[in-house]
């Protein structure tokens, strides 16, 4: 990252712009950084002024106590003042759900698009997965147990106990402890799990809804129901994809839809 702004609390956020045409955030999700999102901004960069940046507590930005969602939809008015006062914005997995709430929180947001925000309304036992990786997931971070917290994590996202063994073992597995923390900020993002139906309601903008054709089912019936509570949207299913999506598919489609 090489641009610097300040939020409303005082926290530092670290960004970067490349490419030329309307500003487009791009937030990311949980167990990453800026860095994560920056393959798709090159794709985004012929159309678009893509910004990336490190959500608070990650990677090059700072953070500031007590964590609240607020001041995530603050970080992004911070953001999008720092590139022109006016963007779009595009968050994948529970940086999804953060567009979302900015969104419907009034920023100056032209549009919207997400990929796979994951609300469990449409998972067998969704609601109590939630509850008890809640109650888990403080109790590891309150006690230093990043690691432990990471697995946690991984289990949710119904990764295997071999996979999830080799990780530990991986040159990645440092920096995903290194962002741990930041796992309760994506958890309070996403609240109880379910659909904020109230809240999509009130999206005064357009919004675009993707969901990959081979992710679960429950992810692509979850974000056909997000689409259906925001009064303007598109909902769009990308053949082949999952939640992992290549940035060579969805890149075109939301450059299309940005700048359309």
């Amino acid at each position: 990252m090489d641009k610097k702004t300040t939020s409303r609390d005082g926290t530092s956020l670290a960004y970067r712009v490349t490419g030329q045409g309307p500003a487009v955030i791009l937030v990311s999700g949980a167990m990453s950084t800026g860095g994560t999102v920056a393959p798709l901004a090159h794709r985004l960069a012929d159309r678009c002024t893509a910004v990336v940046y490190d959500r608070r507590g990650r990677g090059e930005s700072g953070d500031t106590a007590p964590y609240a969602v607020a001041r995530e939809v603050e970080d992004l008015a911070a953001v999008i003042e720092a590139v022109g006062g006016e963007a779009a914005l595009f968050g994948v997995s529970s940086g999804g759900a953060l567009v979302l709430e900015a969104a419907a929180s009034g920023l100056p947001v032209r549009r919207a698009a997400v990929y796979e925000a994951p609300f469990a309304d449409f998972l067998d036992g969704g609601a109590e997965r939630e509850a008890a990786y809640k109650k888990n997931l403080s109790r590891t971070l309150a006690e230093g147990r990043r690691g432990d917290a990471v697995e946690l994590f991984l289990r949710l996202t119904g990764l295997g106990e071999e996979m999830i063994q080799g990780a530990r073992q991986s040159p990645m597995w440092a920096g995903m402890e290194a962002v741990a923390p930041s796992l309760a900020y994506d958890d309070a993002v996403m609240g109880d799990g379910l659909l904020p139906r109230e809240r999509l309601a009130a999206i005064p903008v357009p919004v675009l809804v993707v969901a990959g054709g081979a992710s679960p089912r429950w992810m692509r019936e979850a974000n056909h129901a997000v689409a259906d509570a925001v009064p303007q949207s598109t909902y769009q299913v990308l053949e082949g994809q999952t939640h992992m999506v290549e940035p060579d598919v969805l890149g075109p489609v939301l450059a299309e839809f940005f700048t359309g």
